[in-house]
């Protein structure tokens, strides 16, 4: 009986990308992507399969197992990540979605978001790693200074230096007003820049020799005061390795422990008036870093979806081949259920997040300035629904396959329970899930994205048919203008109602995406019977789960204000 192993969805992946999305036809709307076409992706993401499957996965409980440690002052990664590091930028894989002008290929963010599903099931913790290095990227591009852009951007686009946000501290985690980090200016335009940083994902490692990281820090500057709160933070560039090649004033002086992810080094990091420059303006570092923790956020409901397929795959085939009862268990009823609910939830997900990523390839690349705004209005709402709600259902999905293994499920040689472990960081970190359905309420659904909501929805519905999913679709989106009705009349004389329903509001706006993507999945394939049951098993699920979430929002905006 085989165990733990991946294999790229390469089929569902294509599926998803030619015939639901019909990407191919953005591509020749848009000038950047015309020289791109559907078969010339598909060696993209069959190169990528390769990769992952071959040199990633093999390296995955192995690296769980020996974890990194710090060796003369330096963190060291589990044996072979760095020899991976150097075949996945000798594969050009760092510049896919980066700009040709830095030395970037140009491609759709849709083929990186494919890389990065594939990537985090194979190895969540080695893929750490690259996982902020495009977000640094577009933060640089965006407000870096040319002498920064010059200096950094061609280093990062090609891999040979990675990237750290350095955001946490101590008293400072969700609430970033309170980080204590200060920069003083010096006299050549730099900045000495001194404090502590916890939670620094490959804040040191050993894959490059330079690590630029992106540190959120208070200005000493008496003529330009820095305000109270988050109003104060600005943002330093500060590397490892200075450009004269000297290291900087900077250490890891430890690793976490961590209940998963063990061969990513989480660093607890200390920087004693290391130089660095500051990006952006004086006081508008957070601004320039939500760029850096909006395009890890995406990567990290790819970490949902990538943790789904790969213990969803692995417990069909275990499934398929553990015999109980004269008969393989996939037969059991009770493993049916479970399992079709797995496989429809991971495929409904792909469709939504890959549609994601589709809307920022327009944000950023269509000619139309108003397909423009329309795209980055709908990738603002997407975003927080996504990182929420893939991540919970990567985490309950893992743990729900975990079951189909019964008691083997539990041993490590099995692989599932390492799944299990490392799927439940998304949940946390990069926001943790109650910050994205607080995002997505009071920042959008009450502010300005709110006329965005309703054109999601209309385009949401503009393809529901008259079948199940339809049918569905059309109820939740029912439910969902009712309950939005209902927070917005709650929030004029309560300003805690839509916190109270926040969660509930986002699971299910999340629900809501899952049954159009069923519908679309439908649409593309009409008369695939293995669909209709995949998708028939999702909805016997979904479908309550999405009014309990509904009604569940409903009445926590009628309950009485908490009193001091």
């Amino acid at each position: 009986m085989s165990l733990f192993s991946y294999a790229a969805p390469l089929d569902e992946m294509r599926f998803v990308i030619e015939r639901v999305l019909k990407a191919p036809a953005q591509w020749a709307a848009i000038p950047a992507f015309t020289d791109l076409d559907a078969d010339t992706a598909a060696e993209v993401l069959a190169q990528a399969a390769r990769f992952t499957s071959e040199v990633l996965q093999p390296l995955n409980g192995p690296g769980d197992r020996q974890g990194c440690r710090i060796v003369d002052g330096r963190v060291k990664t589990p044996d072979g990540f760095p020899g991976a590091w150097q075949q996945f930028v000798e594969g050009g894989w760092p510049a896919l979605a980066c700009d040709p002008d830095w030395g970037g290929q140009g491609l759709p963010q849709l083929l990186n978001a494919a890389l990065f599903e594939m990537l985090v099931a194979a190895n969540h913790g080695w893929t750490m790693y690259p996982g902020l290095l495009h977000g640094a990227y577009e933060t640089i591009k965006a407000h870096g200074s040319d002498a920064l852009k010059q200096r950094y951007l061609p280093k990062l686009v090609s891999g040979e230096w990675l990237a750290a946000m350095g955001l946490t501290e101590p008293q400072a985690g969700s609430d970033l007003g309170l980080v204590r980090t200060k920069a003083e200016p010096r006299g050549d335009g730099s900045v000495a820049v001194t404090g502590g940083k916890i939670f620094i994902s490959g804040g040191d490692h050993d894959l490059t020799d330079n690590i630029v990281h992106l540190v959120l820090c208070r200005l000493q500057d008496p003529s330009n005061p820095a305000p109270p709160g988050t109003k104060g933070l600005s943002l330093a560039l500060v590397p490892t390795v200075l450009p004269d090649g000297t290291r900087n004033t900077m250490a890891a002086d430890g690793l976490e422990h961590k209940m998963g992810i063990h061969g990513s080094a989480t660093c607890v990091m200390r920087y004693e008036g290391a130089t660095g420059w500051l990006v952006g303006e004086p006081h508008r570092g957070l601004p320039a870093m939500f760029l850096m923790m909006n395009a890890a956020r995406l990567h990290v409901a790819l970490q949902g979806l990538g943790h789904l397929d790969m213990a969803t795959q692995n417990a069909e085939r275990y499934a398929a081949e553990r015999v109980q009862f004269k008969g393989p268990i996939a037969r059991q009823p009770a493993m049916q259920r479970t399992l079709g609910r797995l496989r429809a939830v991971s495929d409904g997900l792909r469709v939504v997040m890959y549609r994601a990523a589709m809307r920022l390839d327009e944000a950023e690349h269509h000619p139309d300035a108003a397909v423009r705004e329309a795209a980055a209005a709908e990738a603002s709402i997407l975003t927080p629904v996504l990182k929420a709600f893939g991540t919970q259902q990567g985490f309950q999905g893992a743990s729900d396959a975990l079951q189909v293994w019964g008691g083997y499920g539990y041993v490590a040689e099995y692989g599932i329970e390492q799944t299990v472990r490392d799927a439940r960081i998304a949940m946390i970190y990069e926001g943790t899930n109650e910050i994205q359905a607080i995002d997505l309420v009071q920042r959008k659904l009450l502010g300005g994205a709110a006329p965005a909501f309703e054109r999601l929805l209309d385009g949401l519905l503009a393809g529901a048919d008259d079948g199940e999913a339809g049918r569905a679709l059309r109820a939740q989106a029912t439910m969902a203008r009712e309950t939005l009705a209902a927070v917005r009349s709650a929030a004029g004389g309560d300003a805690e109602a839509p916190l109270r329903a926040a969660d509930d509001v986002l699971a299910g706006v999340g629900h809501l995406l899952l049954a159009w993507a069923w519908t679309a999945i439908l649409q593309a394939a009409p008369d695939d019977a293995a669909r209709h049951l995949v998708v028939h098993a999702g909805l016997l699920h979904s479908a309550p789960e999405a009014e309990m979430h509904w009604r569940r929002a409903q009445r926590a905006l009628a309950q009485a204000p908490a009193t001091a």
